[in-house]
C-alpha cells in the first residue's frame, strides 16, 4: 500500500490539498487533526503519546482495506531527531506492504498562511484552532521554537517534491503531485467497501420479483421484447429460486437493497466451473454509480472455483456491453436477433 506524505508549516495547506487529491485518486485522506482533535476532547487537553498510538492503529487497520493508499499529513521539526524517526517507522509499515512512500513538502509565505488560518473549511475540521488569536500565536510560536522547512538538499527521499504553493489554488497542487508520482486515475475502489451481496430467502422472492419488473420495465417498454425479465411471472422466479444448481442474491449498498444477481451453473451441465450471471439488475435509482460493476466482482469472490463465466445482454445498450467487457468479458458466438430493434449477445469470462 502507498502513502503520500504531505509535510509543511502550520495553514500551509496540508489537508485542504490532501481533500483535492482524494477527489482524483482513490487514495483516502489521514489528516493530522483528525486524532488531535478527539484526544483534546476526551482528555481535555493534547496527549501526543495517545495520538501517536491511535494513529499507528488507524494505519495497521488500513493497510487491510482494498484502498491502493494513503494520504497523511503531518508537521515535520526538522531539527528533532524523534521527528525523524517517527517519519521513518511510518515509511516502514508502508513498505513493508511492498507499496512506495511519496514525500511533499508544501511550503508558502507566512501572510498567506495567517489568512488561511482563517479559512471555514480549516476551523470546520479543526475545533482547536477556532481561538484564531491562540491559533495565530501557536503557529508563530512553533515556528521559532522548531525548524519546521527543511533545509535545501535536507530530505534525500527518492520520491520526494517541494511546492511553494503560495499562489497556487489546492486542486491545482494536487494535480501537480497526481501527475509527478504518475498516480492513478481514481476508479470505484470505495464502492467496494459499501456493496455486498447477501442470499435471498425464499420469503424474500416477491420483493426480489418486484425490484426485477421496476428494473427492467424501462427495457421492455423501448425492446418490447416479449422474454423481458420484466414480464416475467412470479412463479418463474420462485422456481428459479428452488433450483438446487442457482443462487438469488440481493445487491446491498449502504445497507439497502438496490438490486439482486442471480448465479449458478447450467442442470444439464451441472459444472461449478462454469458459472452464468441469468438475471443481474440494479434499481434505476441506483444505477450509473458503479455498484453493477463491485456486484459482479462480488460474484467472482463468492465462486472462486468458476473458471468461466457466461451471460448475455443486449447488443443495443452500449452501456451494458460497456459493464461487461470493463469486468473482463470477451464477445463469444452469433448474434441472436430478437425483433427489427432488439439483438442479444453473448459474454464470456475466463479465469
Amino acid at each position: 500500500m502507498n502513502l503520500i506524505v504531505l509535510i509543511g508549516s502550520g495553514a500551509v495547506g496540508k489537508m485542504t490539498v490532501g481533500q483535492e487529491l482524494m477527489k482524483i485518486t482513490d487514495y483516502r485522506l489521514f489528516h493530522n487533526h483528525m486524532m488531535i482533535e478527539p484526544v483534546i476532547k476526551i482528555f481535555g487537553k493534547f496527549d501526543g503519546k495517545v495520538i501517536e498510538k491511535l494513529r499507528g492503529d488507524i494505519f495497521d487497520a488500513f493497510m487491510e482495506t482494498p484502498y491502493p493508499g494513503m494520504i497523511y499529513t503531518y508537521m515535520w521539526a526538522f531539527d528533532l531527531q524523534s521527528d525523524w524517526d517517527y517519519i521513518k517507522n511510518v515509511t516502514d509499515k508502508f513498505e513493508k506492504t511492498g507499496g512506495t512512500v511519496y514525500y511533499v513538502e508544501l511550503v508558502a509565505d507566512r501572510d498567506v498562511r495567517l489568512e488561511r488560518n482563517k479559512t471555514e473549511n480549516r476551523l470546520n475540521n479543526k475545533e482547536s484552532k477556532r481561538d484564531l488569536a491562540v491559533s495565530e500565536d501557536r503557529m508563530l510560536r512553533e515556528e521559532t521554537k522548531y525548524r519546521v522547512v527543511s533545509n535545501e538538499g535536507e530530505i534525500r527521499f527518492k520520491n520526494y517534491i517541494r511546492i511553494d504553493n503560495t499562489n497556487l489554488e489546492p486542486d491545482v497542487v494536487a494535480n501537480i503531485i497526481k501527475e509527478r508520482f504518475n498516480l492513478p486515475d481514481k476508479e470505484n475502489i470505495e464502492m467496494f467497501s459499501k456493496v455486498k451481496i447477501e442470499e435471498a430467502r425464499e420469503d424474500e422472492i416477491e420483493q426480489l420479483h418486484s425490484m426485477q419488473i421496476e428494473s427492467f420495465m424501462p427495457l421492455y417498454e423501448k425492446y418490447h421484447d416479449e422474454g423481458s425479465p420484466a414480464i416475467e411471472s412470479l412463479e418463474r422466479v420462485k422456481a428459479r429460486a428452488k433450483a438446487k444448481n442457482r443462487k438469488y442474491y440481493f445487491i446491498v449498498k449502504d445497507g439497502a437493497r438496490v438490486g439482486a444477481i442471480n448465479i449458478g451453473c447450467k442442470e444439464s451441465e451441472n459444472d461449478p466451473s462454469t458459472m452464468y450471471i441469468s438475471p443481474i439488475f440494479i434499481l434505476p435509482r441506483y444505477q450509473n454509480q458503479g455498484i453493477g460493476y463491485v456486484a459482479i466482482q462480488k460474484a467472482f469472490e463468492q465462486y472462486p472455483e468458476a473458471k468461466t463465466w457466461k451471460l448475455d445482454t443486449i447488443l443495443q445498450e452500449k452501456g451494458n456491453c460497456h459493464l461487461y467487457e470493463k469486468c473482463g468479458f470477451k464477445r463469444v458466438g452469433e448474434e441472436h436477433v430478437v425483433n427489427e430493434n432488439m439483438t442479444l449477445i453473448d459474454y464470456e469470462l475466463k479465469k
